[in-house]
């Protein structure tokens, strides 16, 4: 069996969003090569539950990381995708989109105008 690549598990950051079936962190390494990490287009509009979940998303980035930039690790790719060059940003120059040692940071004055209810002490699943 191929030895996976080190990942950062992120303890005590939600598993996913109660109830949906949506996941924030994977548990292993991707056997066939790490996902790369790249922008995509968001379509959901404010009142939908795809919405919802990258509201509690991007909540327990805030309410685990703050403004301190935080390796990707263990966080489920698709998720980190639909907030990637908008509310999540390169935290370092020679950022590598295909490692789960890559820095991110929140940009805060985007993501309070997007999901200003992320930034809430308490976020309601």
């Amino acid at each position: 069996m191929a030895k996976l690549p080190d990942m950062t598990k992120h303890k005590g950051f939600p598993s996913g969003m109660p109830g949906t079936g949506f996941q924030f962190t994977i548990r292993r390494a991707n056997p066939r090569g790490v996902t790369p990490i790249k922008a995509l287009p968001r379509r959901a509009g404010r009142d939908t539950l795809l919405h919802r979940v990258d509201a509690a998303f991007l909540h327990a980035l805030w309410h685990h990381f703050g403004l301190e930039p935080f390796e990707r690790g263990n966080l489920d790719a698709a998720r980190l995708c639909i907030l990637f060059g908008r509310e999540i940003v390169p935290a370092e120059k020679d950022f590598d989109p295909q490692s789960y040692e890559a820095l991110l940071i929140i940009d805060e004055k985007v993501a309070r105008n997007s999901f200003p209810e992320s930034f809430e002490d308490v976020f309601e699943v």
